[in-house]
């Protein structure tokens, strides 16, 4: 039976990005057997330009900002599709053909739980003439701006962890995958131009988020006593990168560290995972693996 595929895009007050990501879609061929957009908090109009202008798609609305990981939970559990597309309000596939590239990468491959796809990003403008972006491999995180996750084991792995809001939801996900021995691959099939908005970014408080998050995924997922060390390397490791961009960034650096106090939800979540996966998880962020035979040594045996 052929998998079904569909499309998730969360919006919060990018109207223009988010019309020109529709169309885009619009004229995918073959489309989409569904596409998701949840207007976070939106008071811009988006909610409004979905309804009229792409009555099609399926619009779920939070009257209240949840975040951005909140808004890609709901829709991955609503959806009905085999596999969902994820994508932010400003990125989109490049091919027209695009979804039935993504069912065949699916279909030709049980164990793949997602495909994260190459970027030609406003933000890495070296990537925007790129046509050659390598060979498929493993890799320990992604970016939801442009890759395809298996519904079934999403489901499976409980979803998204979404007291953290926004931000590194996905390598979290994807040490859940590879641990259960779940494939998650770099595959150039499809390409994502990711226009990259500066509209509701910001720089510092993203880190904060990050660095926040980061630190709680390893108080979920990392067993003892190996966790005191790797949650002192996180907290270090973010503070050189804050000092890097400078003073202000420094003198702010404590305030995800307060934010990370508030731990019920945290410890609620927390089922540590076999430490040997865990490293070995650790290691394939650093550096992907290109033998299918090491990867299934490391996370498949």
């Amino acid at each position: 039976m052929k998998l079904t595929c569909g499309i998730t895009i969360p919006t919060h007050n990018r109207k223009a990005d988010l019309e020109r990501t529709c169309r885009a879609i619009a004229k995918l061929d073959p489309p989409p057997n569904e596409v998701l957009i949840c207007a976070d908090g939106c008071t811009d109009g988006s909610a409004e330009l979905i309804q009229s202008a792409f009555p099609q798609f399926r619009l779920i609305v939070n009257k209240e900002s949840r975040g951005s990981i909140a808004s890609r939970d709901a829709m991955m559990r609503a959806a009905k599709s085999d596999v969902l597309i994820s994508l932010d309000d400003d990125s989109y596939p490049l091919e027209t053909d695009a979804i039935e590239r993504v069912r065949q990468l699916f279909s030709s491959n049980d164990a793949l739980a997602v495909a994260a796809f190459p970027q030609r990003s406003d933000e890495a403008p070296a990537s925007l003439p790129q046509t050659d972006f390598g060979p498929a491999h493993f890799i320990g995180t992604f970016s939801n701006a442009g890759a395809a996750i298996r519904r079934s084991a999403f489901l499976q792995l409980g979803g998204y962890p979404v007291h953290f809001w926004h931000a590194y939801e996905e390598p979290d996900f994807a040490l859940r995958c590879v641990v259960a021995g779940f494939e998650v691959k770099f595959e150039p099939a499809v390409t994502i131009r990711h226009h990259y908005t500066g509209v509701q970014r910001n720089e510092m408080r993203t880190h904060h988020f990050h660095a926040r998050n980061e630190l709680w995924s390893a108080l979920m997922r990392c067993p003892l006593p190996q966790l005191f060390a790797v949650a002192a390397f996180r907290a270090v490791r973010q503070f050189g990168y804050a000092k890097k961009r400078g003073l202000r960034w420094m003198l702010n650096e404590p305030r995800w560290w307060f934010s990370a106090l508030k731990l019920s939800s945290t410890l609620r979540a927390r089922s540590p995972l076999p430490w040997r996966k865990y490293r070995a998880w650790m290691e394939l962020v650093r550096s992907p693996i290109f033998s299918e035979a090491e990867w299934r040594r490391k996370f498949a045996e």
